[in-house]
């Protein structure tokens, strides 16, 4: 329902016709439209954050490569659910603080294992935060121009690289 009208549209009754429950069974579940919502966001939240370390984890140990895996497996999933991905990265701003509150702790995880894959690097815990916001600021753009995610991997590395890279990692 968000992905089709936008949160401030999308009603409760588009909510438990998309999902075919009742609207007893949606109360029964949820305060209001706000806490589904979140309630979704972090669910898939969740989900993308497990297949992105999953996709570091297996990348091996060398900075660079478990980077680039992180990378490509975030912009895959979102371009696999391109409708998710507009819902959950740009209409998260319009479900008002407590949902930006949400998605400010989703970038502290992201940041944090930005910060857990640097080996001896002393890095400002600010740095982390600004790649990480520099990064969904990238994404949103594209989402809203309709243009390819994949496309942004050799940014995002680029980015990565230049601020956080251990010295050993930068590229040259």
């Amino acid at each position: 329902a968000v992905a089709e009208k936008g949160y401030a549209a999308a009603t409760i009754d588009d909510i438990v016709r998309g999902a075919g429950v009742s609207k007893k069974t949606f109360y029964e579940h949820f305060e209001d439209k706000l806490g589904c919502f979140l309630a979704a966001y972090e669910a898939a939240s969740d989900q993308l954050y497990a297949h992105v370390t999953a996709a570091q984890d297996v990348a091996g140990t060398d900075w660079h490569d478990r980077t680039r895996a992180g990378i490509h497996a975030y912009l895959r999933w979102l371009a696999a659910e391109p409708a998710l991905a507009r819902v959950f990265l740009i209409e998260i701003a319009a479900a008002g603080p407590d949902a930006l509150a949400c998605r400010e702790r989703l970038r502290d995880r992201y940041a944090e294992r930005m910060r857990e894959l640097q080996q001896g690097n002393d890095v400002p815990d600010e740095m982390f935060h600004a790649v990480v916001a520099a990064a969904d600021d990238l994404v949103v753009r594209r989402l809203r121009e309709g243009s390819d995610l994949l496309q942004l991997e050799p940014t995002l590395l680029s980015l990565q690289a230049a601020v956080l890279a251990p010295p050993e990692s930068r590229p040259s």
